[in-house]
């Protein structure tokens, strides 16, 4: 049986240091980046590929390959995903610590891709987990790679981290305004010009 674990807070050194501090932390955060790469196709060699000798990553301060979600700071979903599939992103995002980050790579990940039109395909890891940076292509080069944890960087050195921060994070969330920051696995659609039945009103 599944047991839930609490939700990991961000202590008061975050919310009430000082602005030097603040930019230390970040600094920390920004350039010790564990990867958790979520592979699921063909986006994945190219992860492969940016994390090798040529282009080395690990020069950026990203190290990949973290043990596991409880480990990892950041998050690359490259491939298709599948509604099968789904339930697994969402658990294993949910196990990371806070603050944690999601690049979503390749157009399958940002939004389906070649297959946004299968029956079994989700339309973007978005509507899922939340996503940080967004590194188009069908695949990517493992250049766009770099830019996007780049960009990615610039965000994090720019954030003021906060339970409130990350809270607002998860705004669509039924449960953030109670503390919890998690966001419910998919939401219902909303029908418009539509009974619930489905037939046109």
């Amino acid at each position: 049986m599944p047991v839930d674990l609490p939700m990991p807070r961000i202590g008061a050194v975050n919310d009430d240091a000082p602005r030097p501090i603040k930019l230390v932390l970040n600094w920390g955060r920004r350039y010790s980046l564990w990867v958790f790469n979520f592979g699921l196709a063909c986006c994945a060699i190219e992860f492969i590929s940016a994390s090798m000798a040529r282009h080395d990553f690990m020069r950026l301060g990203v190290i990949p390959f973290a043990p596991g979600p409880r480990q990892a700071d950041l998050m690359i979903v490259s491939g298709t995903v599948t509604d099968k599939m789904a339930p697994a992103i969402r658990r294993l995002y949910d196990q990371m610590p806070e603050p944690k980050y999601v690049i979503s790579f390749g157009a399958c990940a940002n939004s389906g891709g070649p297959y946004w039109d299968s029956y079994c395909v989700t339309k973007g890891v978005d509507q899922l987990i939340p996503v940080d940076v967004y590194v188009p292509g069908c695949p990517p080069r493992p250049e766009a790679l770099l830019q996007g944890i780049i960009r990615l960087q610039e965000k994090i050195a720019s954030e003021t981290l906060s339970n409130k921060a990350i809270r607002a994070k998860y705004a669509g969330s039924r449960r953030a305004a109670s503390g919890e920051v998690t966001r419910p696995l998919l939401s219902k659609p909303e029908v418009t010009g539509r009974d619930t039945a489905g037939v046109p009103s």
